[in-house]
C-alpha cells in the first residue's frame, strides 16, 4: 500500500482492510497500475477498469468505514449486490457495489473485477 492510498483512505482500519482485499483480488487478474486521485483509487489495465472511492456522494448513509467500489462492463449487470448501474456511453455501463468489510470481497466480486478487466483490456473508447 502506498502512503497516498493510506492517506486517501484516512488510516481507518476497516477501509484499510477492505482495500488491501480488493488490491489482492485486482492483483489476480494479471497487470494493472493504481492510480490514487483526490476523489478515488483507481486499476487500470491500459484503461479504467476498477475503483474505490468514498460512498459519500451516493446519496446514501452507508456502515462508517464502508468504500464503494466502481467497475465498468460492457453490459448492464443486474445483481442484488449492485445498487447502481449506468450507461455513460452506449455499450459502457458503470456499476457500484457498496464494500463493509473484507469479505465482501468474495468470489461474486471477484468475478465482476475478472469481467471489467478483460473489458478495459480488450475494448477501446468509440471502437
Amino acid at each position: 500500500m502506498t502512503a497516498e492510498a493510506l492517506a486517501f483512505l484516512g488510516a481507518q482500519p476497516e477501509r484499510t482492510a477492505i482495500f488491501e482485499a480488493v488490491e489482492a483480488a485486482v492483483a489476480e487478474l494479471g497487470e494493472s497500475a493504481m492510480e490514487v486521485k483526490r476523489s478515488q483509487i483507481s486499476w487500470k489495465a491500459p484503461r479504467l477498469f476498477a475503483a474505490l472511492s468514498l460512498p459519500l456522494r451516493v446519496g446514501r448513509h452507508w456502515p462508517e468505514g464502508a468504500l464503494a467500489l466502481t467497475f465498468g462492463l460492457g453490459r448492464r449487470l443486474e445483481h442484488p449486490r449492485i445498487f447502481q448501474a449506468a450507461e455513460p456511453y452506449p455499450g459502457r455501463w458503470t456499476h457500484h457495489v457498496v464494500l463493509t468489510c473484507p469479505g465482501d470481497v468474495d468470489g461474486e466480486v471477484s468475478a465482476f473485477l475478472a469481467e471489467a478487466y478483460w473489458f478495459a483490456r480488450t475494448k477501446g473508447r468509440g471502437k
